[in-house]
C-alpha cells in the first residue's frame, strides 16, 4: 500500500463517511426547524456499496474511516457496517460520531462489531437549553448515552461542543470542568457557517477563558483531525480545539468526505464532488473507482475560502457528513 499524497503534498490517509442526511434533533446550526427534505433510501450508498468505495481507497493508502450522518444511529443496521468496514484489510480504525441519543441501544453492538472510537456532539449540559439547541431533544439520552458508551468499553468518550456565542459560551467552564470531574476528553469547535447564527467565538477567547481553571499544558496527543489539545493540572481528561475560522488548519488536512448520496468531496466546503454513486451502480470497474478517488484528490484545494469572504454553504451540513 502506497502513500496517498494530494497536489500540496499533504497525506490523504482519512475517509469520512456520511450514512444517511436523516437526524432525530434539528440542532440550531445544522438544519431547520422542519429539517431538510430527505434523500429518498434508493439515492443512499447502500453498504455493500460504501464497503467498496472503502476498499478501493483502502488499497490507495486510507486507512482511518469515520461514519457521520445526520445522526448515523438512525440508519438500520449500522453494526453490520461496522462490521464490513473493519473486515477491509488497510483499514486500521473504524470510529464514529454521532449526537448520542441511540447509544444505549447501540452502543454495545457497535463495540462488537469493531468500532474503535466514538465521539458524541453535545453541546449544553443544560436541560432547557439543549431543548433550544436541538428544537426536539432531550439531554438525558445523549447522556445516558455516553454512560453506555463507557459501559461497552470505549474510552475514552470524546465530547464535541460547538461554541455558539451568547448561546453555550457561559458553559465553556462547565465543559472544561468535566475534564476533572467525569475525565472527558473534550474538544472545543469555532461555528461553522452553515446557518444564520450570527457570533463566532475564536479559539483564543476561548483559550483564553478556561485558562482561568490553571494552565492549560499542551499534551502529546495526536488524533486523526486538527484539533490541538492540552490538559488542565491535575485533569483526567484533556481538551482540545479546532478553530476552522481564526486558526485554519487547511496546511494539515488529511481527508476525503463520501456523502450518503455518493459524491466525494475533496473539502468540507467544496460545492462539488466526484460522483461515485452512479459508476458504482453501471458495474465500473474497481480500476475506474480508484481513478476517480485519485481525482478528488487531486482537486482537493490548497485552503477553503473562508478567509475571502464566503461564509455561507448551500448544502446543510446535515447533507454533508461533519
Amino acid at each position: 500500500m502506497s502513500e496517498l499524497v494530494d497536489s500540496f503534498g499533504r497525506s490523504i490517509n482519512y475517509l469520512r463517511i456520511s450514512v444517511t442526511d436523516r437526524c432525530n434533533l434539528r440542532c440550531i446550526y445544522c438544519m431547520p426547524p422542519e429539517g431538510v427534505p430527505s434523500i429518498p433510501h434508493s439515492e443512499l450508498l447502500s453498504y455493500e456499496e460504501i464497503s467498496t468505495v472503502t476498499r478501493v481507497a483502502a488499497g490507495l493508502g486510507i486507512n482511518r474511516v469515520r461514519l457521520t450522518g445526520g445522526e448515523p444511529l438512525v440508519r438500520a443496521e449500522l453494526p453490520k457496517l461496522v462490521g464490513m468496514l473493519s473486515q477491509i484489510k488497510g483499514i486500521d480504525e473504524v470510529s464514529l460520531t454521532t449526537n448520542g441519543t441511540l447509544l444505549r441501544k447501540h452502543a454495545l453492538g457497535l463495540k462488537e462489531a469493531g468500532l474503535r472510537r466514538i465521539n458524541v456532539s453535545l453541546d449544553t449540559l443544560n436541560v432547557d437549553k439543549f431543548r433550544r439547541i436541538t428544537r426536539v431533544g432531550e439531554l438525558e439520552n445523549t447522556l445516558d448515552g455516553i454512560e453506555a458508551a463507557r459501559d461497552a468499553g470505549f474510552e475514552p468518550v470524546k465530547i464535541n461542543m460547538v461554541v455558539m456565542q451568547g448561546v453555550n459560551d457561559d458553559e465553556l467552564l462547565d465543559f472544561a470542568s468535566m475534564t476533572y470531574k467525569e475525565g472527558w476528553h473534550v474538544r472545543f469547535i469555532e461555528l461553522m457557517p452553515f446557518a444564520d447564527i450570527i457570533g463566532v467565538v475564536p479559539c483564543s477567547e476561548i483559550r483564553q477563558r478556561i485558562g482561568s481553571l490553571g494552565a492549560l499544558e499542551p499534551c502529546g496527543l495526536t488524533g486523526n483531525g486538527p484539533a490541538r489539545y492540552y490538559r488542565l493540572p491535575g485533569a483526567k481528561g484533556i481538551v482540545g480545539f479546532i478553530c476552522p475560522i481564526s486558526e485554519p488548519f487547511c496546511s494539515q488536512c488529511n481527508r476525503l468526505r463520501l456523502t450518503s448520496y455518493g459524491q466525494l468531496c475533496p473539502c468540507l466546503l467544496s460545492e462539488d464532488g466526484i460522483d461515485l454513486k452512479g459508476p458504482l451502480r453501471s458495474n465500473a470497474s474497481m480500476q475506474e473507482i480508484e481513478r476517480l478517488i485519485v481525482e478528488a484528490i487531486i482537486s482537493k484545494p490548497k485552503q477553503h475560502r473562508l478567509a475571502e469572504g464566503i461564509v455561507r454553504m448551500k448544502r446543510s451540513m446535515s447533507r454533508i457528513g461533519g
